[in-house]
């Protein structure tokens, strides 16, 4: 399966000492807020099915404060390369009204899927909402959305696999994140 990725971006190290960053500035700032009101709920990460779920996981355990999680998953790119209408798969199981929530994306491209996200989001009346993304393609933003928390900015156009990423459902399993060569891309 690894022979199919032409090179390797992130390495699997590279991507945990991220996730580490990430986290610690996930803590810092959201303790302000929690020592502000002693009755605020932790976060809730908001893992996005099913590419973020692999850089949640490492996520969750690199935030050394408190958090919970829910899982919401939508469909923009089906089985192919290119996005079309956001659609809700499946919502969340907790209410959000006056939480912090964390969207935590794999990659952010186009900006729909997560302004789809931020809007359904806003409307629910949470104390905030923040987002953190693995990948933020922003040369590929057709709709202005701000990323919180990035893990690794990409200019190029590559299509990328691996560390929960996929092409038609496989490549998830890749311990790193890389490119596609283009002749296993129909």
């Amino acid at each position: 399966m690894a022979e199919r990725v032409s090179r390797v971006l992130f390495s699997a190290e590279q991507i945990r000492i991220r996730a580490h960053a990430i986290g610690e500035q996930i803590a810092v700032d959201y303790a302000d807020g929690a020592a502000k009101d002693l009755q605020r709920r932790p976060p809730l990460l908001v893992c996005v099915l099913h590419g973020a779920l692999v850089f949640m996981a490492d996520l969750a355990r690199e935030i050394p404060t408190e958090v919970e999680y829910d899982f919401i998953s939508v469909s923009s790119y089906g089985n192919g390369t290119s996005p079309g209408a956001v659609r809700l798969v499946k919502d969340l199981e907790r209410p959000i009204e006056g939480r912090d929530v964390l969207i935590v994306e794999d990659i952010v491209d186009t900006g729909y899927t997560i302004d789809y996200l931020r809007r359904g989001f806003a409307a629910r009346r949470p104390a905030s909402i923040r987002i953190c993304s693995l990948i933020d393609k922003v040369a590929r933003r057709e709709t202005e959305v701000q990323v919180d928390y990035v893990g690794f900015p990409l200019e190029e156009n590559a299509f990328i696999v691996g560390y929960g990423m996929d092409y038609q459902e496989l490549y998830r399993n890749l311990p790193f994140i890389g490119v596609l060569k283009p002749e296993y891309i129909k």
